[in-house]
Protein backbone atom coordinates (compact mmCIF):
# COMPACT_ATOMS: atom_id res chain seq x y z
CA UNK A 1 0.00 0.00 0.00
CA UNK A 2 1.05 3.62 -0.44
CA UNK A 3 2.21 5.77 2.44
CA UNK A 4 -0.92 6.87 4.31
CA UNK A 5 -0.42 10.43 5.55
CA UNK A 6 -1.29 10.83 9.18
CA UNK A 7 -3.64 13.67 8.34
CA UNK A 8 -5.55 11.71 5.71
CA UNK A 9 -8.28 9.14 6.09
CA UNK A 10 -7.53 5.64 4.72
CA UNK A 11 -10.74 6.06 2.71
CA UNK A 12 -9.76 9.43 1.16
CA UNK A 13 -11.48 9.71 -2.20
CA UNK A 14 -13.77 6.78 -1.37
CA UNK A 15 -17.40 6.96 -0.30
CA UNK A 16 -17.50 6.90 3.50
CA UNK A 17 -20.04 4.47 4.96
CA UNK A 18 -22.60 5.88 7.40
CA UNK A 19 -22.83 2.41 8.96
CA UNK A 20 -19.55 0.66 8.04
CA UNK A 21 -19.90 -2.96 6.93
CA UNK A 22 -16.87 -4.67 8.38
CA UNK A 23 -15.77 -8.25 7.73
CA UNK A 24 -13.69 -10.16 10.29
CA UNK A 25 -11.53 -13.01 9.00
CA UNK A 26 -10.34 -14.93 12.05
CA UNK A 27 -10.75 -17.93 14.32
CA UNK A 28 -13.42 -18.48 16.95
CA UNK A 29 -13.62 -18.25 20.73
CA UNK A 30 -16.71 -20.01 22.13
CA UNK A 31 -16.51 -18.00 25.37
CA UNK A 32 -16.83 -14.79 23.32
CA UNK A 33 -13.72 -12.95 24.45
CA UNK A 34 -11.48 -13.12 21.37
CA UNK A 35 -11.48 -14.01 17.68
CA UNK A 36 -14.50 -13.33 15.51
CA UNK A 37 -16.78 -13.06 18.54
CA UNK A 38 -14.72 -10.19 19.96
CA UNK A 39 -14.44 -8.65 16.50
CA UNK A 40 -18.20 -8.62 16.00
CA UNK A 41 -18.75 -7.04 19.41
CA UNK A 42 -16.12 -4.37 18.73
CA UNK A 43 -17.54 -3.55 15.31
CA UNK A 44 -21.03 -3.19 16.75
CA UNK A 45 -19.85 -1.15 19.73
CA UNK A 46 -18.14 1.35 17.40
CA UNK A 47 -21.18 1.74 15.17
CA UNK A 48 -20.54 -0.78 12.38
CA UNK A 49 -22.28 -3.83 10.97
CA UNK A 50 -20.15 -6.91 11.58
CA UNK A 51 -19.67 -9.99 9.41
CA UNK A 52 -17.38 -12.96 9.96
CA UNK A 53 -15.51 -15.57 7.95
CA UNK A 54 -14.03 -18.33 10.10
CA UNK A 55 -10.47 -19.55 9.52
CA UNK A 56 -10.40 -21.99 12.46
CA UNK A 57 -12.77 -23.49 15.01
CA UNK A 58 -11.09 -23.20 18.39
CA UNK A 59 -12.10 -25.05 21.55
CA UNK A 60 -10.95 -22.60 24.21
CA UNK A 61 -12.04 -20.77 27.34
CA UNK A 62 -10.53 -18.17 29.65
CA UNK A 63 -8.03 -20.76 30.93
CA UNK A 64 -6.56 -21.72 27.56
CA UNK A 65 -6.87 -23.47 24.20
CA UNK A 66 -7.85 -27.15 24.14
CA UNK A 67 -8.19 -27.98 20.47
CA UNK A 68 -8.14 -26.34 17.03
CA UNK A 69 -9.94 -27.52 13.91
CA UNK A 70 -8.95 -25.86 10.61
CA UNK A 71 -11.52 -26.30 7.80
CA UNK A 72 -10.26 -26.90 4.25
CA UNK A 73 -8.87 -23.85 2.46
CA UNK A 74 -11.51 -24.27 -0.26
CA UNK A 75 -14.21 -23.76 2.35
CA UNK A 76 -12.49 -20.56 3.53
CA UNK A 77 -12.57 -19.27 -0.04
CA UNK A 78 -16.23 -20.26 -0.34
CA UNK A 79 -17.06 -18.23 2.79
CA UNK A 80 -15.18 -15.20 1.50
CA UNK A 81 -16.86 -15.30 -1.87
CA UNK A 82 -20.30 -15.83 -0.35
CA UNK A 83 -19.90 -12.53 1.49
CA UNK A 84 -18.31 -10.45 -1.26
CA UNK A 85 -20.63 -11.72 -3.99
CA UNK A 86 -23.57 -10.26 -2.09
CA UNK A 87 -22.40 -7.50 0.29
CA UNK A 88 -20.42 -4.32 -0.35
CA UNK A 89 -17.60 -4.47 2.18
CA UNK A 90 -16.26 -1.22 3.65
CA UNK A 91 -13.44 -2.69 5.73
CA UNK A 92 -11.76 -6.00 6.51
CA UNK A 93 -10.05 -7.00 9.72
CA UNK A 94 -7.77 -10.06 9.48
CA UNK A 95 -6.87 -12.10 12.53
CA UNK A 96 -5.08 -15.44 12.85
CA UNK A 97 -4.19 -17.19 9.58
CA UNK A 98 -2.73 -20.58 10.43
CA UNK A 99 -0.77 -21.51 7.32
CA UNK A 100 0.86 -20.24 4.14
CA UNK A 101 -2.00 -21.80 2.14
CA UNK A 102 -4.64 -19.90 4.14
CA UNK A 103 -2.69 -16.66 3.82
CA UNK A 104 -2.42 -17.20 0.05
CA UNK A 105 -6.18 -17.75 -0.21
CA UNK A 106 -6.93 -14.55 1.69
CA UNK A 107 -4.40 -12.55 -0.37
CA UNK A 108 -5.93 -13.84 -3.59
CA UNK A 109 -9.42 -12.84 -2.47
CA UNK A 110 -8.23 -9.40 -1.33
CA UNK A 111 -6.62 -8.86 -4.73
CA UNK A 112 -9.92 -9.58 -6.46
CA UNK A 113 -12.26 -7.71 -4.13
CA UNK A 114 -9.99 -4.81 -3.08
CA UNK A 115 -11.80 -3.60 0.06
CA UNK A 116 -11.30 0.11 0.86
CA UNK A 117 -9.72 -0.59 4.29
CA UNK A 118 -7.76 -3.66 5.37
CA UNK A 119 -6.37 -4.04 8.91
CA UNK A 120 -4.09 -6.95 9.78
CA UNK A 121 -3.65 -8.22 13.33
CA UNK A 122 -0.62 -10.46 12.70
CA UNK A 123 -1.21 -13.30 15.17
CA UNK A 124 2.24 -14.89 15.22
CA UNK A 125 3.26 -15.35 18.86
CA UNK A 126 1.27 -16.79 21.77
CA UNK A 127 1.06 -15.02 25.13
CA UNK A 128 3.50 -17.66 26.41
CA UNK A 129 6.03 -16.50 23.81
CA UNK A 130 5.69 -19.62 21.65
CA UNK A 131 5.70 -19.12 17.88
CA UNK A 132 2.35 -20.02 16.32
CA UNK A 133 3.37 -20.15 12.67
CA UNK A 134 5.91 -22.16 10.74
CA UNK A 135 8.66 -20.33 8.76
CA UNK A 136 6.75 -20.47 5.47
CA UNK A 137 3.69 -18.88 7.07
CA UNK A 138 5.89 -16.22 8.72
CA UNK A 139 7.22 -15.21 5.31
CA UNK A 140 3.75 -15.18 3.77
CA UNK A 141 2.32 -13.08 6.61
CA UNK A 142 5.18 -10.59 6.33
CA UNK A 143 4.37 -10.23 2.62
CA UNK A 144 0.68 -9.77 3.43
CA UNK A 145 1.62 -7.00 5.86
CA UNK A 146 2.91 -5.04 2.88
CA UNK A 147 -0.48 -5.22 1.14
CA UNK A 148 -2.77 -3.88 3.86
CA UNK A 149 -3.51 -0.40 5.21
CA UNK A 150 -2.72 -0.92 8.88
CA UNK A 151 -0.88 -3.63 10.80
CA UNK A 152 -1.42 -3.98 14.57
CA UNK A 153 1.27 -6.24 16.09
CA UNK A 154 1.94 -6.68 19.78
CA UNK A 155 5.56 -6.20 20.84
CA UNK A 156 6.49 -9.86 20.29
CA UNK A 157 4.96 -9.85 16.81
CA UNK A 158 6.57 -6.49 16.04
CA UNK A 159 9.95 -8.04 16.87
CA UNK A 160 9.29 -10.91 14.44
CA UNK A 161 8.25 -8.50 11.67
CA UNK A 162 11.29 -6.30 12.33
CA UNK A 163 13.63 -9.31 12.70
CA UNK A 164 14.92 -7.85 15.97
CA UNK A 165 14.89 -8.81 19.65
CA UNK A 166 11.70 -7.87 21.46
CA UNK A 167 11.70 -4.22 22.57
CA UNK A 168 11.81 -3.53 26.30
CA UNK A 169 11.39 0.26 26.13
CA UNK A 170 8.99 2.55 24.33
CA UNK A 171 11.78 4.18 22.32
CA UNK A 172 13.02 0.78 21.12
CA UNK A 173 9.47 -0.14 20.17
CA UNK A 174 9.07 3.10 18.20
CA UNK A 175 12.29 2.34 16.35
CA UNK A 176 11.03 -1.17 15.52
CA UNK A 177 7.69 0.21 14.33
CA UNK A 178 9.43 2.72 12.06
CA UNK A 179 11.52 -0.10 10.62
CA UNK A 180 8.46 -2.25 9.89
CA UNK A 181 6.49 0.66 8.46
CA UNK A 182 9.40 1.64 6.23
CA UNK A 183 10.07 -1.91 5.03
CA UNK A 184 6.43 -2.78 4.31
CA UNK A 185 5.08 0.61 3.25
CA UNK A 186 2.23 0.04 5.71
CA UNK A 187 1.12 2.16 8.66
CA UNK A 188 1.80 0.48 12.01
CA UNK A 189 -0.28 0.72 15.17
CA UNK A 190 2.30 0.41 17.94
CA UNK A 191 0.85 -0.88 21.22
CA UNK A 192 2.64 -0.27 24.50
CA UNK A 193 0.43 -2.36 26.73
CA UNK A 194 3.00 -5.13 27.16
CA UNK A 195 5.71 -2.79 28.45
CA UNK A 196 6.33 -2.45 32.17
CA UNK A 197 5.19 0.53 34.18
CA UNK A 198 2.05 2.55 34.86
CA UNK A 199 2.02 4.23 31.44
CA UNK A 200 0.45 2.50 28.46
CA UNK A 201 1.06 4.60 25.33
CA UNK A 202 0.07 3.69 21.77
CA UNK A 203 1.11 5.31 18.50
CA UNK A 204 0.37 5.47 14.80
CA UNK A 205 3.62 5.17 12.86
CA UNK A 206 3.48 6.02 9.15
CA UNK A 207 5.82 4.57 6.49
CA UNK A 208 7.54 7.93 6.21
CA UNK A 209 8.36 7.86 9.92
CA UNK A 210 5.73 10.30 11.19
CA UNK A 211 4.40 9.39 14.64
CA UNK A 212 1.13 10.25 16.36
CA UNK A 213 1.39 9.15 19.98
CA UNK A 214 -1.58 8.72 22.31
CA UNK A 215 -0.66 8.59 25.98
CA UNK A 216 -2.52 6.43 28.45
CA UNK A 217 -2.50 5.02 31.94
CA UNK A 218 -2.52 1.27 32.44
CA UNK A 219 -5.84 -0.20 33.60
CA UNK A 220 -5.17 -2.70 36.37
CA UNK A 221 -7.09 -5.87 35.51
CA UNK A 222 -6.24 -9.44 34.59
CA UNK A 223 -9.24 -9.54 32.24
CA UNK A 224 -7.54 -8.56 29.00
CA UNK A 225 -8.46 -11.54 26.80
CA UNK A 226 -9.06 -10.44 23.21
CA UNK A 227 -7.71 -6.92 23.64
CA UNK A 228 -5.64 -7.06 20.42
CA UNK A 229 -8.52 -8.51 18.39
CA UNK A 230 -10.88 -5.88 19.70
CA UNK A 231 -8.59 -2.91 19.06
CA UNK A 232 -7.81 -3.90 15.47
CA UNK A 233 -11.52 -4.37 14.72
CA UNK A 234 -12.32 -1.01 16.26
CA UNK A 235 -9.66 0.65 14.08
CA UNK A 236 -11.07 -0.95 10.93
CA UNK A 237 -14.59 0.19 11.80
CA UNK A 238 -13.60 3.78 12.56
CA UNK A 239 -11.44 4.04 9.43
CA UNK A 240 -14.33 2.77 7.30
CA UNK A 241 -16.39 5.60 8.82
CA UNK A 242 -13.85 8.11 7.50
CA UNK A 243 -11.57 8.64 10.51
CA UNK A 244 -7.86 9.22 10.03
CA UNK A 245 -5.64 6.67 11.74
CA UNK A 246 -4.71 9.15 14.53
CA UNK A 247 -8.35 10.07 15.16
CA UNK A 248 -9.35 6.41 15.03
CA UNK A 249 -6.71 5.58 17.64
CA UNK A 250 -7.83 8.42 19.93
CA UNK A 251 -11.42 7.12 19.85
CA UNK A 252 -10.55 3.41 19.96
CA UNK A 253 -8.15 3.83 22.88
CA UNK A 254 -10.73 5.71 24.92
CA UNK A 255 -13.30 3.00 24.21
CA UNK A 256 -10.83 0.19 24.96
CA UNK A 257 -9.71 1.73 28.24
CA UNK A 258 -13.34 1.85 29.31
CA UNK A 259 -13.82 -1.76 28.23
CA UNK A 260 -10.85 -2.77 30.37
CA UNK A 261 -12.01 -0.68 33.33
CA UNK A 262 -15.41 -2.43 33.28
CA UNK A 263 -14.04 -5.91 32.53
CA UNK A 264 -13.99 -7.20 36.10
CA UNK A 265 -17.73 -6.60 36.49
CA UNK A 266 -18.50 -9.16 33.76
CA UNK A 267 -17.27 -12.07 35.91
CA UNK A 268 -16.80 -14.38 32.90
CA UNK A 269 -14.60 -17.43 33.49
CA UNK A 270 -11.97 -18.37 36.02
CA UNK A 271 -8.92 -17.25 34.05
CA UNK A 272 -7.95 -14.31 31.84
CA UNK A 273 -11.45 -13.00 31.18
CA UNK A 274 -12.82 -10.78 28.39
CA UNK A 275 -13.18 -7.03 28.24
CA UNK A 276 -16.59 -5.35 28.33
CA UNK A 277 -17.15 -4.34 24.72
CA UNK A 278 -20.56 -2.79 25.39
CA UNK A 279 -19.79 -0.75 28.49
CA UNK A 280 -20.80 2.48 26.75
CA UNK A 281 -24.17 1.05 25.73
CA UNK A 282 -24.80 -0.22 29.25
CA UNK A 283 -24.01 3.21 30.66
CA UNK A 284 -26.51 4.85 28.32
CA UNK A 285 -29.21 2.31 29.19
CA UNK A 286 -28.54 2.74 32.89
CA UNK A 287 -28.81 6.50 32.59
CA UNK A 288 -32.15 6.24 30.79
CA UNK A 289 -33.44 3.79 33.39
CA UNK A 290 -32.45 5.89 36.40
CA UNK A 291 -33.04 9.30 34.87
CA UNK A 292 -29.59 10.54 35.84
CA UNK A 293 -28.49 13.74 34.14
CA UNK A 294 -25.60 14.89 36.34
CA UNK A 295 -22.50 15.64 34.28
CA UNK A 296 -20.34 13.21 36.26
CA UNK A 297 -22.64 10.30 35.29
CA UNK A 298 -23.07 11.03 31.57
CA UNK A 299 -21.78 8.31 29.28
CA UNK A 300 -19.63 10.16 26.73
CA UNK A 301 -18.40 12.81 29.12
CA UNK A 302 -17.54 10.40 31.92
CA UNK A 303 -15.63 8.25 29.44
CA UNK A 304 -13.46 11.05 28.09
CA UNK A 305 -13.01 12.54 31.56
CA UNK A 306 -11.78 9.18 32.81
CA UNK A 307 -9.47 8.86 29.81
CA UNK A 308 -7.94 12.24 30.72
CA UNK A 309 -7.08 11.12 34.27
CA UNK A 310 -3.35 11.32 33.53
CA UNK A 311 -3.60 14.90 32.29
CA UNK A 312 -5.69 15.89 35.31
CA UNK A 313 -3.11 14.36 37.63
CA UNK A 314 -0.39 16.33 35.84
CA UNK A 315 -2.36 19.55 36.36
CA UNK A 316 -2.73 18.85 40.08
CA UNK A 317 1.04 18.44 40.42
CA UNK A 318 1.94 21.72 38.71
CA UNK A 319 3.62 24.27 40.96
CA UNK A 320 1.20 26.88 39.63
CA UNK A 321 -1.87 24.95 40.76
CA UNK A 322 -0.40 24.01 44.12
CA UNK A 323 0.63 27.61 44.79
CA UNK A 324 -2.74 28.92 43.61
CA UNK A 325 -4.51 26.63 46.04
CA UNK A 326 -2.54 27.48 49.15
CA UNK A 327 -1.90 31.11 48.26
CA UNK A 328 1.89 30.83 47.95
CA UNK A 329 1.93 31.45 44.19
CA UNK A 330 4.16 34.47 43.42
CA UNK A 331 2.15 37.50 42.40
CA UNK A 332 4.11 38.02 39.20
CA UNK A 333 3.41 34.45 38.14
CA UNK A 334 -0.32 34.86 38.74
CA UNK A 335 -0.37 38.12 36.80
CA UNK A 336 1.49 36.48 33.93
CA UNK A 337 -1.14 33.75 33.88
CA UNK A 338 -4.02 36.26 33.99
CA UNK A 339 -2.54 38.27 31.13
CA UNK A 340 -2.52 35.19 28.93
CA UNK A 341 -5.96 34.16 30.17
CA UNK A 342 -7.35 37.58 29.17
CA UNK A 343 -5.99 37.06 25.66
CA UNK A 344 -7.40 33.55 25.63
CA UNK A 345 -10.86 34.72 26.71
CA UNK A 346 -11.08 37.14 23.81
CA UNK A 347 -10.71 34.29 21.33
CA UNK A 348 -12.71 31.90 23.51
CA UNK A 349 -15.72 34.21 23.38
CA UNK A 350 -15.55 34.18 19.58
CA UNK A 351 -15.50 30.38 19.55
CA UNK A 352 -18.47 30.29 21.94
CA UNK A 353 -20.30 32.53 19.47
CA UNK A 354 -19.54 29.98 16.75
CA UNK A 355 -21.06 27.28 18.96
CA UNK A 356 -24.18 29.40 19.33
CA UNK A 357 -24.44 29.75 15.56
CA UNK A 358 -24.07 25.99 15.04
CA UNK A 359 -26.38 24.92 17.88
CA UNK A 360 -29.41 22.89 16.73
CA UNK A 361 -31.91 24.28 19.27
CA UNK A 362 -32.80 27.76 20.54
CA UNK A 363 -32.02 26.70 24.11
CA UNK A 364 -28.49 25.65 23.17
CA UNK A 365 -28.01 28.77 21.07
CA UNK A 366 -28.93 30.87 24.10
CA UNK A 367 -26.63 28.93 26.42
CA UNK A 368 -23.56 29.41 24.25
CA UNK A 369 -24.43 33.08 23.64
CA UNK A 370 -24.71 33.70 27.39
CA UNK A 371 -21.40 31.91 27.91
CA UNK A 372 -19.75 34.11 25.29
CA UNK A 373 -21.05 37.22 27.03
CA UNK A 374 -19.90 35.93 30.40
CA UNK A 375 -16.38 35.27 29.15
CA UNK A 376 -16.16 38.86 27.94
CA UNK A 377 -17.92 40.72 30.75
CA UNK A 378 -17.77 38.73 33.98
CA UNK A 379 -14.39 37.05 33.75
CA UNK A 380 -12.55 39.89 32.03
CA UNK A 381 -13.75 42.23 34.75
CA UNK A 382 -11.94 40.00 37.25
CA UNK A 383 -8.79 40.11 35.12
CA UNK A 384 -8.89 43.86 34.82
CA UNK A 385 -9.21 44.22 38.59
CA UNK A 386 -5.81 42.52 38.88
CA UNK A 387 -4.09 43.63 35.68
CA UNK A 388 -5.31 47.17 35.14
CA UNK A 389 -4.13 48.34 31.73
CA UNK A 390 -1.23 45.91 31.50
CA UNK A 391 -1.01 44.08 28.18
CA UNK A 392 0.96 41.17 26.82
CA UNK A 393 1.59 39.35 23.60
CA UNK A 394 0.07 35.87 23.28
CA UNK A 395 2.40 33.07 24.36
CA UNK A 396 2.86 30.07 22.04
CA UNK A 397 0.68 27.95 24.34
CA UNK A 398 -2.12 30.51 24.18
CA UNK A 399 -2.01 30.62 20.40
CA UNK A 400 -1.89 26.83 20.14
CA UNK A 401 -4.96 26.46 22.35
CA UNK A 402 -7.08 29.12 20.65
CA UNK A 403 -6.06 27.88 17.20
CA UNK A 404 -7.21 24.40 18.23
CA UNK A 405 -10.58 25.76 19.35
CA UNK A 406 -11.11 27.64 16.09
CA UNK A 407 -10.06 24.57 14.08
CA UNK A 408 -12.64 22.46 15.94
CA UNK A 409 -15.53 24.54 14.62
CA UNK A 410 -16.01 22.34 11.56
CA UNK A 411 -18.87 20.54 13.30
CA UNK A 412 -21.04 21.21 16.34
CA UNK A 413 -20.16 18.01 18.20
CA UNK A 414 -16.43 18.49 17.77
CA UNK A 415 -16.66 22.14 18.85
CA UNK A 416 -18.62 21.54 22.06
CA UNK A 417 -16.21 18.72 22.93
CA UNK A 418 -13.28 21.10 22.48
CA UNK A 419 -14.97 23.77 24.64
CA UNK A 420 -15.96 21.45 27.48
CA UNK A 421 -12.57 21.22 29.30
CA UNK A 422 -12.56 24.99 29.89
CA UNK A 423 -15.79 24.50 31.85
CA UNK A 424 -15.14 21.19 33.52
CA UNK A 425 -11.47 21.40 34.48
CA UNK A 426 -11.94 24.85 36.02
CA UNK A 427 -15.04 23.73 37.91
CA UNK A 428 -13.18 20.69 39.19
CA UNK A 429 -10.23 22.81 40.32
CA UNK A 430 -12.44 25.55 41.72
CA UNK A 431 -14.45 23.18 43.88
CA UNK A 432 -11.40 21.32 45.19
CA UNK A 433 -9.21 24.37 45.71
CA UNK A 434 -12.04 26.23 47.42
CA UNK A 435 -11.40 24.03 50.43
CA UNK A 436 -8.05 25.83 50.84
CA UNK A 437 -9.56 29.31 50.90
CA UNK A 438 -8.79 31.30 54.04
CA UNK A 439 -8.97 34.83 55.29
CA UNK A 440 -6.51 36.96 53.37
CA UNK A 441 -6.00 34.41 50.58
CA UNK A 442 -4.51 36.52 47.75
CA UNK A 443 -6.48 34.74 45.02
CA UNK A 444 -9.74 34.20 46.84
CA UNK A 445 -11.81 35.94 44.14
CA UNK A 446 -10.44 33.62 41.44
CA UNK A 447 -11.18 30.51 43.51
CA UNK A 448 -14.64 31.81 44.39
CA UNK A 449 -15.54 32.43 40.75
CA UNK A 450 -14.70 28.95 39.51
CA UNK A 451 -16.12 27.26 42.60
CA UNK A 452 -19.37 29.22 42.32
CA UNK A 453 -22.55 27.08 42.06
CA UNK A 454 -23.65 29.05 38.99
CA UNK A 455 -20.46 28.09 37.15
CA UNK A 456 -20.91 24.48 38.27
CA UNK A 457 -24.42 24.55 36.82
CA UNK A 458 -23.09 25.96 33.55
CA UNK A 459 -20.56 23.13 33.43
CA UNK A 460 -23.31 20.58 33.97
CA UNK A 461 -25.30 22.12 31.12
CA UNK A 462 -22.30 22.21 28.77
CA UNK A 463 -21.61 18.56 29.53
CA UNK A 464 -25.26 17.63 29.00
CA UNK A 465 -25.14 19.32 25.58
CA UNK A 466 -21.92 17.50 24.66
CA UNK A 467 -23.41 14.15 25.70
CA UNK A 468 -26.47 14.83 23.55
CA UNK A 469 -24.23 15.66 20.58
CA UNK A 470 -22.27 12.44 21.13
CA UNK A 471 -25.48 10.38 21.13
CA UNK A 472 -26.46 11.87 17.79
CA UNK A 473 -23.00 11.52 16.26
CA UNK A 474 -21.76 8.71 14.06
CA UNK A 475 -18.45 6.87 14.65
CA UNK A 476 -16.35 9.48 12.83
CA UNK A 477 -17.91 12.41 14.65
CA UNK A 478 -17.48 10.70 18.02
CA UNK A 479 -13.84 10.02 17.20
CA UNK A 480 -13.38 13.71 16.47
CA UNK A 481 -15.17 14.65 19.67
CA UNK A 482 -12.91 12.37 21.70
CA UNK A 483 -9.81 13.81 20.06
CA UNK A 484 -10.99 17.43 20.47
CA UNK A 485 -11.68 16.94 24.19
CA UNK A 486 -8.33 15.21 24.77
CA UNK A 487 -6.42 17.93 22.94
CA UNK A 488 -8.17 20.70 24.87
CA UNK A 489 -7.29 18.96 28.14
CA UNK A 490 -3.66 18.77 27.06
CA UNK A 491 -3.73 22.46 26.07
CA UNK A 492 -5.15 23.36 29.49
CA UNK A 493 -2.24 21.58 31.15
CA UNK A 494 0.31 23.40 28.98
CA UNK A 495 -1.49 26.70 29.54
CA UNK A 496 -1.13 26.36 33.33
CA UNK A 497 2.46 25.15 33.03
CA UNK A 498 3.43 28.09 30.80
CA UNK A 499 2.63 30.56 33.56
CA UNK A 500 6.06 29.82 35.03
CA UNK A 501 7.71 31.12 31.83
CA UNK A 502 7.64 34.82 30.92
CA UNK A 503 5.49 35.48 27.85
CA UNK A 504 6.74 37.49 24.85
CA UNK A 505 6.80 41.13 25.81
CA UNK A 506 6.28 40.43 29.49
CA UNK A 507 3.17 41.39 31.47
Amino acid sequence: MTDTALSASPTSGVRVAAIPRVLSIAGTDPTGGAGVQADLKSIGALGGYGMAVVTALVAQNTLGVREVHVPPTAFLTAQLEAVSDDVEIDAVKIGMLQSAAIIAAVRDWLGRVRPPVVVLDPVMVATSGDRLLDPAADVALRELAGEVDLVTPNLAELAVLARRPRATTWMQALDDARAVAGATGTTVLLKGGHLDGADSPDAIVAPGGAVHQVSGTRVRTRNTHGTGCSLSSAMATLAAGGATWPDALERAKTWLNGALAHADALRVGEGNGPIDHFHELRGTAAGRATGTTGFSDATWSSRVWEAAAGVRADVDELDFVRGLGDGTLPRETFLRYLAQDALYLGEYSRVLAKASALAPTPAEQAFWARSAESSIVEERRLHESHLGSAAALPAPQTLAYTNHLHASAGSYGELVAALLPCFWLYTDLGIRLAARRHAGHPYDDWLAMYGDPAFTAATARATEIADAAAREAGPLERARMDAAFARSMAHEREFFAAAATPSPGGS
